[in-house]
């Protein structure tokens, strides 16, 4: 089945954004998935034609085409609690503002506002992200949380994200969530919960990412089928285990990145654990003919090198025809 593979541009914020799409066009990707970051695209200037224009402009000398954009870094203020030097880190001058949390809050929450209203102006009909969640502090804490606690959660999510959607709406957009730690979803049962807290509204799906869900022992193939309806975007990122020798832990130890004693850590595409070629079978069964997204991020390899082959990669694996055989290949361990 025929879809386009994109390049996530979040993991090149740090270059212009005409020289990431120049590379992502010598290495023979259909187009980006671009970041709401560095200089790619400011979602603030989402009325500005001439803006808008010079982003595809740029786009189309390369032989490029946007099909999703992306604002996971001001997603995840929307909803975090706390607000502090981690964010302040990753949102500007002016969204911080004087740092007070909740204005934070809500200046993330207009800023996701126009990041549908600069993707409807672009044509693109999905925006990917984060929501953050003011709850994920809670995870495997003591004392645990209460049930009241958590539930409230979800109503903080519901009650900031439902006026965003209202504008996903009103310009014909739809975000896609990345289940992922640290989010309102980050697994099976919170992704329920969470589209139940917002009344399953067709604004709000998600962004299928298998890398966050095998470290933590969840059935990415599966989750396609359960979630079929759901699936608004593929993100295609690897992920390999290191749990076998009796030291590294799967909450890898506040160890950074490509550090060997973590249990886990980013791999370029087809060389973790990610069963790949059942993922592309389901994705077929499924009938998922949107992009493919390759989130390149390999702390341990040179992203000059490893980009082009993750685009080889993926485009062997979409390479597999939908059949009732393949499905029957797909499903039949889950």
């Amino acid at each position: 089945m025929a879809r386009p593979i994109t390049l996530f541009t979040g993991q090149w914020a740090d270059l212009p954004f005409e020289e990431v799409a120049r590379l992502a066009g010598e290495w023979g990707y259909d187009g980006l998935e671009i970041a709401c970051w560095g200089d790619h695209l400011d979602p603030n200037r989402w009325d500005d034609d001439a803006y808008v224009q010079d982003r595809l402009d740029i786009l189309e000398r390369n032989g490029l085409k946007v099909f999703t954009i992306s604002n996971h870094l001001k997603g995840q203020v929307v909803c975090d609690d706390p607000i502090d030097e981690r964010h302040r880190a990753i949102v500007s001058d002016e969204l911080w503002g004087d740092g007070d949390p909740e204005g934070v809050r809500q200046r993330a929450a207009e800023e996701l506002k126009n990041t549908a209203r600069l993707a409807a102006a672009l044509g693109v009909k999905t925006v990917t992200g984060f929501t953050g969640s003011s709850i994920w502090k809670y995870v495997a804490m003591f004392p645990p949380a209460t049930d009241e606690m958590v539930e409230a959660g979800y109503r903080d999510f519901a009650d900031r994200w439902n006026p965003i959607l209202d504008v996903f709406d009103e310009v014909g957009v739809r975000f896609a969530h990345e289940v992922h730690p640290s989010e309102i979803a980050y697994d099976y049962w919170t992704t329920k919960r969470a589209l139940e807290a917002i009344g399953h509204r067709e604004a709000f799906g998600l962004n299928w990412d298998p890398s966050h869900m095998v470290w933590q022992d969840l059935d990415p193939v599966a989750f396609l089928w359960d979630f079929q309806d759901r699936i608004y975007h593929v993100h295609c990122k690897d992920t390999k285990k290191r749990l076998t020798n009796g030291r590294n832990g799967r909450l890898s130890s506040h160890l950074p990145w490509a550090d060997p004693r973590r249990g886990w850590d980013f791999i370029s595409t087809g060389h973790g654990d990610v069963p790949w070629e059942d993922a592309f079978r389901m994705l077929n069964a499924i009938g998922y003919a949107g992009p493919l997204s390759v989130e390149w991020e390999d702390a341990g390899m040179d992203r000059l090198v490893g980009a082009p082959e993750a685009l080889a990669f993926v485009r062997r694996m979409s390479s597999y025809e939908p059949s009732a055989a393949a499905f029957d290949s797909a499903f039949s361990a889950r």
